[in-house]
């Protein structure tokens, strides 16, 4: 009787804490089973119970815990919680949380994933993909562009302009093609067949001076540029990497120091720019530089704030003092990529992104702009490269033939088309998922930076793939070599817009760790403000979370308490791992 009854016990408890149905459910399971016991079988049983009871309603019930053990916890967490900066805060907050944010809670919501289904492309969206695209592709070749040339032919460059492929986020209304995500998507994974052209149409899509003249901009500058970015009378690009700032873009040393200058014949209130930047696509060949710097006023010309911190202006081509025109060459596919330099600029204070008032908003600016660029742009040139792998190894194994024998017969060579094509499926599946949700008003923060390592890195195992099952046919350079200068080119993918490296430590899990927890922000938050009942109750919920993946992992990992799932049979069961393992997963990652 006395093991039946510490069975009940713990049965009882695991589906409170399964539940996270709080303290009261769980203090009544240990004292019906405790009473049971006392009278029934073993007192020592009992005993155990009414402590653990005891315990529970000390620690648990809000009356109780809120006059001892709150005050001590929330003075334990102010000492070791980190210090929050104004930085990392903006940083922290951009963005949204959307299905990534399931994942922690160890019983994640598949209705609120499928209720925003993909509803493809519009007709003109689809045409564009079709014809145009696929004209631009067919006026490429992977060697004349990448060593003949190192440059797009100049009719391609007209093409590109004349159909506005530089204007896909611009407003119809300034003159742009103001495609979806998923079209967006769609356009950079049929261009992915030749890098260099998918990253000189990419770029300015991302973000970049026409994003952030659309979010930001003043009427008077939107109305000036953004048409003209549309047709590719202007061409742009955005300096925010340097020799000093690379993945840690907020200790940018270029400064802009706010004095008097002359402008047009007069004297006018301005910036006074030194900076260097390296490392920029499309520098070579852009009329007008997107800038990112530090703000100073020394002198109080604008007010009493002295640092006024990041700021985003945009500067001419011509203006004098900028020295660009120099190029890098980024391995295996020279697109157009070069270093920045100013010295003495002088641009008025109109200049700035948004005008004067939007002065040290520049941080926030590209942070939230970051979310949704970071989305497309690579993931989507990863995935297009996969695709293209896919139908290069798998035609060529085909026709090639050894020992009598196709070679795609081969179960060696079906071993890493079996990848090419798995990963490809992912990837593809990843990317257009995501684009869906920028379309439902998202802005995924956590999921750009997931995609942008994981996506990158698959290309790079595919291309290793279908570099491995083409043999001797893609060692050697030329112009019949269809792979070998994307596979050298990948290295580029896994270094821009953040270091795999550093995207998986500090963005994914850093990030993601705080920003899609669904508690770990709000005690933060609750610390700065010192705000008590609000630490408690995002604390003890935090607690209940903990006990609710313990219990959901252990019984799940048993066969037991398998939820309940939208799917049909043969999707159900990857449905209930993937809950399963959120619940593990919310688990390792608190105790992380």
């Amino acid at each position: 009787m006395t093991f039946i009854l510490f069975l009940a016990a713990v049965t009882g408890l695991l589906v409170v804490m399964r539940k996270e149905s709080g303290a009261k459910p769980a203090i009544g399971v240990m004292v019906v089973t405790g009473l049971l016991s006392l009278f029934l079988a073993s007192g020592l049983l009992a005993l155990i119970l009414f402590i653990g009871a005891a315990v529970t309603a000390a620690a648990g019930l809000p009356g109780f815990r809120r006059s001892w053990l709150t005050p001590r916890v929330f003075a334990m967490f102010k000492k070791v919680a980190p210090k929050v900066s104004d930085t990392e805060k903006v940083a922290l907050e951009a963005g949204t949380v959307s299905w990534d944010g399931e994942l922690f809670t160890g019983r994640p919501d598949w209705h609120s994933l499928l209720i925003n289904r993909n509803t493809g492309l519009s007709e003109k969206e689809q045409a564009f993909v079709d014809n145009q695209c696929t004209q631009a592709i067919s006026m490429c070749n992977a060697w004349d562009l990448a060593v003949e040339r190192a440059d797009l032919p100049a009719d391609l460059w007209e093409f590109l302009k004349k159909e506005k492929f530089f204007g896909m986020i611009i407003p119809e209304e300034y003159g742009g093609l103001h495609f979806s995500a998923k079209a967006q998507t769609a356009v950079l994974q049929k261009l992915a067949a030749n890098e260099m052209l998918m990253v000189t149409v990419g770029v300015p899509n991302s973000l970049g001076p026409g994003e952030l003249l659309v979010k930001y901009g003043t009427d008077e500058q939107k109305n000036h540029y953004l048409p003209r970015l549309a047709d590719g009378r202007e061409i742009p690009c955005f300096g925010l990497t340097g020799p000093r700032a690379g993945s840690d873009a907020t200790s940018l040393p270029d400064t802009g120091v706010v004095c008097k200058g002359e402008f047009e014949g007069k004297e006018v209130l301005g910036l006074r720019l030194n900076f260097e930047k390296r490392w920029i696509t499309l520098a070579p060949v852009a009329t007008v530089v997107g800038l990112a710097f530090r703000m100073f006023d020394p002198d109080g010309l604008l007010g009493d704030t002295k640092d006024y911190g990041i700021t985003c202006a945009l500067i001419p081509r011509n203006t004098k003092g900028m020295e660009i025109g120099r190029r890098h060459c980024p391995i295996g596919t020279p697109f157009m990529n070069g270093p920045i330099k100013g010295t003495d600029v002088f641009i008025p204070l109109d200049y700035i992104i948004g005008g004067q008032e939007m002065a040290g908003q520049g941080w926030r600016m590209l942070v939230e702009c970051l979310s949704v660029g970071r989305c497309i742009t690579l993931p989507s040139g990863a995935a297009g490269a996969a695709a293209y792998s896919v139908g290069t190894a798998g035609g060529f194994t085909r026709v090639r033939r050894q020992f009598n024998t196709p070679v795609a017969d081969m179960e060696g060579v079906q071993e890493p088309l079996a990848r090419i094509a798995a990963q490809t499926y992912i990837a593809q599946s990843a990317v257009n998922q995501t684009a869906n949700l920028i379309d439902k008003g998202e802005k995924p923060a956590v999921p750009s930076a997931i995609l942008k390592y994981h996506l990158t890195e698959m290309q790079r195992a595919v291309l290793t793939d279908a570099m491995d099952v083409h043999g001797g046919k893609t060692v050697t350079l030329g112009p019949r070599n269809y792979l070998g200068i994307g596979f050298s080119g990948a290295a580029v993918s896994i270094t821009v817009e953040g270091a795999n490296i550093m995207t998986r430590s500090l963005m994914i899990f850093g990030q993601g760790a705080i920003r899609c927890h669904p508690y770990v922000l709000k005690e933060l938050a609750a610390k700065d403000n010192d705000d008590i009942d609000a630490f408690d109750d995002a604390f003890f919920g935090h607690a209940g979370l903990i006990f609710g993946n313990a219990a959901r992992a252990f019984t799940q990992a048993l066969g037991i308490g398998k939820p309940d799932v939208p799917f049909d049979h043969d999707s159900r069961k990857y449905a209930q791992g993937v809950a399963r393992f959120s619940a593990a997963f919310g688990l390792c990652a608190d105790a992380a």
